[in-house]
């Protein structure tokens, strides 16, 4: 999916401050020991913006060994699993048909458990976004009066991996609870905006958690795996502080696109934020959010870039092969490493060139159709994002964005080489890298190492729908 301004939300009511990031090929989990607690009723609420598509990913799970435990868990097909297996026998499954394939989405997933009803069906109810599931491709219930693998002593309970050894989640994870002891409604859990009609998340503070119950809301960056209802603390492992993210499920902010990657063939990593091309392709990948109207801010930081192959800026349109060179194309702007400036298929002035480490900031004024670019701080081509019609120092990349073929522009990363890969990693206002420095939008959203010109906004879903798309 692509988020554009047509199609955001201003959010309102109970706002989310922080989710966690988990990068598999960091092998980032949670885990904490349970205690006795009741293995008949219990709730798992938690919202997800998935990394990647086709991965079998942990996301909760209570584990003895491994022919015992219970888990929640995106399967390598995209669907969804609530699963038991006991003594090597499956206790019981559940496998949806309805597939999960958008990496720009935030899901919120409820599992309510409750195998004193008598309906099988009523045991084990899974709830996306406020509606729940009926149609699955394996539907096996637990006896009446189970008792499911859970709240168990000594058992270990194990968020973003199987077991803490493998199936490493990659994505986001916000509001994460657990209640022993209670089969929550999902109304207790979130509501349907009255306006728009969207699941969004409430105020979970008050729930009953019992005695292996836990509120994860990841705000303490010193403390990741804190216990926000109470001293259910999990140990964090892998994680840091630069985990810690402000894209959430009330403030979606901008990610790279890994839908937009079948010619390039890229490595998408830490949250669709860390991108690293592949060396074969010639071609370019795109962000998950388009630009119409308004100004907005991000930046790039160079990890491996050189020989004039690499470039980063805007385009309108996603890659159409292996060798569909981003520097060719019309209605596009781009900073390349070598400080070649390439707008609408033609060059523009040459600039600062770019290493690695180095921090690029990019400033596009959507309603004068210029981009700026800086080079650690300095404005290059003596650039004023300020300067309105005008357009200082700026780059025009062709057409006005509603005479382009997708009436957009996105923010992009090219490599045009077909003997070498390149990487950057973006920073769109949650970044995954430290920041030295800390500046926000008039808004108060986004982290960036350089101020953010006046007037400019982070991309994500509140600034879109206040101030254009």
């Amino acid at each position: 999916m692509i988020i554009l301004g047509t199609n955001s939300i201003k959010d309102t009511g109970f706002d989310v401050a922080n989710s966690l990031r988990f990068n598999r090929g960091s092998s980032d989990y949670l885990n904490r020991t349970a205690t006795s607690g009741n293995r008949q009723v219990a709730t798992f609420s938690g919202w997800l913006k998935k990394g990647t598509n086709g991965d079998d990913t942990g996301t909760f799970q209570e584990y003895n060994n491994g022919t015992n435990f219970f888990e929640i868990r995106w399967r390598d097909a995209d669907n969804l699993r609530i699963y038991e297996e006991l003594n090597g026998s499956t206790g019981f499954e559940l496998i949806t048909n309805r597939l999960f394939r958008d990496p720009s989405a935030w899901y919120h997933i409820a599992v309510i458990i409750k195998t004193t009803e008598g309906t099988a069906a009523n045991r084990i109810k899974l709830y996306v976004n406020g509606v729940q599931e009926t149609s699955f491709a394996t539907e096996t219930y637990p006896a009446q009066n189970y008792n499911v693998q859970m709240n168990v002593a000594n058992k270990v309970k194990y968020i973003g991996s199987y077991a803490g050894t493998s199936n490493f989640y990659d994505g986001y994870k916000s509001e994460i609870v657990w209640l022993d002891g209670t089969a929550a409604a999902i109304t207790d859990l979130g509501e349907f905006d009255e306006d728009s009609g969207i699941w969004k998340p409430i105020d979970v503070s008050g729930l009953t958690f019992g005695t292996n119950g836990f509120y994860l809301d990841f705000e303490d960056s010193s403390a990741l795996g804190n216990d926000a209802a109470g001293s259910n603390n999990f140990t964090v492992n892998n994680l840091t502080a630069t985990d810690q993210s402000t894209d959430t499920c009330t403030n979606n902010f901008c990610t790279l696109n890994p839908l937009d990657n079948f010619y390039q063939g890229a490595t998408f990593s830490e949250g669709n934020l860390l991108i690293a091309t592949a060396s074969s392709p010639y071609t370019y990948n795109t962000a998950n959010m388009g630009m119409s109207s308004g100004k907005w801010y991000w930046e790039g930081k160079a990890l491996s870039v050189g020989s004039g192959n690499s470039a980063f800026g805007i385009i309108s349109t996603v890659s159409t092969s292996t060798s569909d060179e981003a520097p060719l194309k019309t209605d596009s702007a781009m900073y390349k490493d070598s400080g070649v400036v390439r707008r609408n298929n033609g060059n523009g002035t040459s600039i600062g060139s770019v290493s690695n480490n180095d921090i690029v900031s990019f400033a596009y004024d959507a309603d004068n159709n210029f981009i700026y670019f800086a080079l650690n701080g300095t404005w290059q081509n003596s650039g004023d994002p300020t300067s309105g019609a005008s357009g200082t120092g700026g780059y025009d990349p062709g057409n006005v964005p509603a005479s382009t073929a997708t009436g957009f522009y996105f923010p992009m990363f090219s490599d045009h080489n077909s003997g070498s890969g390149y990487s950057m990693s973006f920073n769109f206002g949650s970044p995954q890298f430290a920041i030295s420095s800390g500046n926000t939008d008039g808004n108060g959203y986004g982290n960036f190492e350089y101020a953010v010109p006046s007037s400019y906004y982070s991309l994500n879903t509140k600034n879109l729908a206040e101030h254009g798309g």
